[in-house]
């Protein structure tokens, strides 16, 4: 037996997963890590931290796992994308890293979409300039922290970074790149008049790698820092939502997956390179197949805000009480609609300065109607990336779900009725981290089929949607797209009442 070690470099923990050539997930451990906000928009965290998690995770599962530990054939590194570590010549962190939610930069997206021609730049990298690209986040920088900027020799991403601690190599991978808004995606090169045009040195940014490309071996004194054995080949690694859409099993076009976290995944296979400005682009691991994608800005974070903040905290006994009483409500919620907006937006309407919304509140609704309203609004913003995806021309076939919402079997009952689609949820889908270590096994010859990642997902539950509900579900639907264009001016008016 073989085994693999996956990293997964997240925005609140790092995670380690350690699995065997036979298709088993040995043992996970975790270790929390902070994200700072010094001001309203910005998100940053401390690169080190990582590190040391990651030092403090692999130790962890030595310790429990001497016999498997010592069998490591390959080590694969996944974490969130497009944050920025940026480097002096040390190869030290100049700054904390500005993460890819970081919404600091809107001058700067300004000034960018001026001098850049905005189409040319969409035919090259499949988007516009925004937020999440690396460009102005770094700008900003440049022209707020000339003393930091002076320093730059290197920029990585999250995982990158872990992979240069472990090998002492500086790499990219492919979809770090990919997301930057500095990459030709078909050509699979920097854009580096754009770089120069805003004088940055294209030096900086290291040669961009394949996800299972080899980039380096565990170096000596990382082996001596970790209790890794010095010589384990290391790969380039993954992007997360990337990652995570392996190991949910998603291999072959027309398969679909939502994903339930704090924000909201939607990613969809497709065998060709066909881009759309109201979504993402990204290389699958898989090779000659990649991943139209979007990101809702709040998913989960928003039923956490309302159990924590509104209802104080609501949970245990409590909310299964919550839960069952919304349970027994219509569906529509008994014509509340809510949008998700609580934090601007953005794929597919990429509006920072959208707002959240109950619409058609009345004294006859309750807090499990709104709680209901706030579990079918998430739904209600999958179902708007769907339609997006198939104005591209393109149909999903299969719809899969993960992370915290696919153990709600109430919750993912509401997707199939939204979405009038079968769903197969995995309640116990361990995420990024066995997607990464899957990687690394394929690319050392561990598993030699990309369906082999299906032994791991073991535990699975299907739901079909009632035809009842999806007839009440698209009638409401319908309001929840009229709403945010009938009220995005006024929502303008808000973000700008205090300026």
């Amino acid at each position: 037996m073989k085994t693999i070690l996956g990293l997964d470099i997240g925005t609140t923990a790092v995670k380690a997963i350690l699995v065997s050539s036979e298709g088993k997930i040995l043992d996970e451990v975790s270790a929390p890590h902070n994200l700072i906000s010094l001001k309203t928009g910005w998100a940053e965290e401390n690169a080190n931290d990582w590190w040391n998690n990651s030092v403090d995770t692999v130790k962890r599962l030595k310790d429990r796992n001497p016999d498997a530990f010592a069998k490591i054939a390959c080590i694969g590194v996944t974490g969130m994308v497009p944050a920025i570590v940026m480097l002096d010549g040390n190869g030290e962190p100049i700054r904390n890293t500005i993460q890819q939610n970081d919404a600091r930069p809107i001058e700067q997206i300004e000034e960018i979409s001026k001098k850049v021609d905005q189409e040319k730049l969409f035919a090259l990298t499949g988007g516009y300039t925004n937020q999440q690209h690396v460009l102005p986040r770094m700008l900003w920088v440049k022209q707020n922290e000339p003393e930091v900027f002076a320093k730059m020799r290197h920029v990585l991403g999250s995982y990158d970074y872990i992979v240069y601690k472990l090998t002492g190599v500086f790499s990219i991978e492919m979809n770090w790149a990919v997301e930057s808004g500095i990459f030709d995606i078909r050509k699979k090169e920097w854009l580096t008049d754009q770089m120069e045009q805003f004088d940055f040195d294209p030096a900086w940014f290291p040669k961009v790698g394949e996800s299972m490309a080899v980039v380096g071996e565990v170096s000596a004194n990382a082996a001596k820092i970790t209790g890794l054995a010095a010589g384990i080949p290391v790969i380039a690694g993954s992007a997360d939502h990337v990652a995570s859409t392996l190991s949910a099993g998603i291999t072959k076009p027309g398969d679909l997956l939502i994903k339930f976290g704090g924000a909201g995944d939607i990613l969809y296979c497709t065998d060709e390179i066909k881009t759309s400005p109201k979504l993402f682009f990204d290389y699958h691991i898989v090779p000659d197949h990649y991943l139209v994608n979007g990101c809702m800005a709040a998913s989960g974070s928003l039923v956490k805000w309302y159990l924590g903040d509104i209802l104080g905290n609501y949970g245990g006994e409590a909310l299964k009480e919550l839960d069952m009483e919304a349970s027994k409500l219509p569906p529509a919620s008994d014509g509340l609609v809510i949008l998700p907006y609580f934090l601007g937006e953005k794929t597919p309407i990429f509006d920072p300065q959208a707002r959240g919304m109950m619409f058609g509140l009345t004294l006859s609704h309750t807090k499990a109607h709104i709680f209901r309203a706030c579990l079918e609004a998430v739904i209600y913003g999958f179902k708007h990336h769907i339609d997006t995806i198939k104005e591209m021309g393109f149909e999903p076939e299969h719809i899969f779900a993960t992370n915290g919402g696919s153990r709600s079997k109430f919750w993912c009952q509401i997707a199939a009725d939204v979405l009038g689609k079968e769903v197969r949820a995995y309640p116990s889908h361990p995420g990024s981290a066995l997607g990464v270590a899957f990687l690394a096994g394929v690319s050392v010859g561990v598993f030699t089929d990309w369906e082999q990642i299906h032994l791991f997902l073991t535990d699975s539950r299907t739901y079909t949607p009632n035809p009842d509900a999806v007839k009440v579900y698209e009638k409401s639907y319908r309001v929840y797209r009229k709403l945010y264009e009938e009220t995005k001016e006024s929502c303008r008016d808000l973000a700008t009442l205090y300026d």
